[in-house]
């Protein structure tokens, strides 16, 4: 996406029966935003990344496992993914989520 406009963001990626959808809205060399939605049972596995993330969730509630540490992040609250800490994620109902990636 390169134009300006308003975006609402829950209503730009939809839902997939047994699937994780991804929506790339901006990727740039400072960062990325990625929508992403995850039916119910989805998820990341384990990983870690370079950089520092930020999961906001839109719409649900996700599971988030950063450095071992278990949290529940609700719609309209986020987290923050440290670079180089191990984190995942995973969908205990359906959520949709921003993340901001953010390459400094």
């Amino acid at each position: 996406m390169t134009e300006t406009a308003v975006i609402p963001l829950a209503a730009h990626v939809d839902y997939a029966a047994g699937s994780i959808v991804s929506r790339t809205l901006v990727d740039k060399k400072a960062g990325t935003l990625t929508l992403f939605s995850f039916d119910a049972g989805q998820g990341l596995s384990e990983h870690t990344a370079p950089f520092d993330a930020v999961v906001q969730v839109l719409e649900g509630e996700a599971q988030v496992v950063v450095g071992g540490r278990e949290l529940t992040v609700p719609a309209g609250h986020l987290t923050i993914l440290p670079a180089n800490v191990p984190h995942a994620v995973r969908a205990l109902q359906r959520f949709k989520m921003l993340l901001t990636l953010i390459r400094s």
